[in-house]
Order: C-alpha cells, then sequence, then structure tokens
C-alpha cells in the first residue's frame, strides 16, 4: 500500500504536497522519543509522533521512513514542513489519538 492510500483511507490530511506520496509503506512504528525511533523503527514505516520540529524529519529521513503522521491536530513547525518538503517526505496530520490510528493502520495494513 502507498503513502498516499494510507492517507486518503485514514482522512489523514497531507501538509507537504505530492513528493513521497507514492511511496510504499511495510508498516508504522509509534513512539514520540528521537533516539527510540532512530534505535526501532525501519525502512518504509509510517511514523505515528506528536513530535512537530524539524528534527522529527531529520531523523525520518536518517531512517528512510516512508511519512509522519502527527496525532491529536499537533500542528507542525513550519521549519519542519519546509524540511519535509526538501527532502521529500510526507507529512500528515490527524485529529485521532495515536493509539486509534495505529489501530486503523493495522487493521488497513492487513496486519490483524
Amino acid at each position: 500500500m502507498k503513502v498516499i492510500d494510507v492517507f486518503e483511507v485514514l482522512q489523514v490530511r497531507s501538509l507537504t504536497g505530492p513528493a513521497g506520496l507514492e511511496r510504499e509503506v511495510d508498516g508504522a512504528y509509534m513512539s514520540d522519543l528521537l533516539s527510540d525511533v532512530m534505535g526501532k523503527a525501519k525502512e518504509n514505516q509510517i511514523w505515528i509522533t506528536l513530535q512537530t520540529h524539524r528534527n522529527a524529519v531529520a531523523v525520518a529521513s536518517l531512517k528512510d521512513l516512508a511519512a509522519i503522521i502527527l496525532v491529536n491536530d499537533n500542528q507542525p513547525d513550519e521549519d519542519m514542513l519546509v524540511q519535509a518538503r526538501e527532502d521529500g517526505l510526507p507529512i500528515g496530520l490527524t485529529s485521532l489519538p495515536a493509539f486509534e490510528l495505529a489501530g486503523k493502520l493495522y487493521n488497513l495494513l492487513g496486519k490483524a
């Protein structure tokens, strides 16, 4: 499944334009600790978080993640969006809490 499909089905609003939306998604990782994501997230996963600063984009790019989805309507800093656009990393926004989004994404990706 592609990032664009995940965003559409789960009603996640894309904040960074079309770049990266055609990338395949292999799973997800949910954490708000940058060091945890650096150590355990896998390539092509979607990162579910409330982190709204540009360092999150640096970590996602380092780990070659497919996208970041911000939960609880946490609005990103402008420099986060600028960096994500430069890196071609999709940033999505949802009003859902992390737990609910993770469950829906788990089911959508056929892991249940």
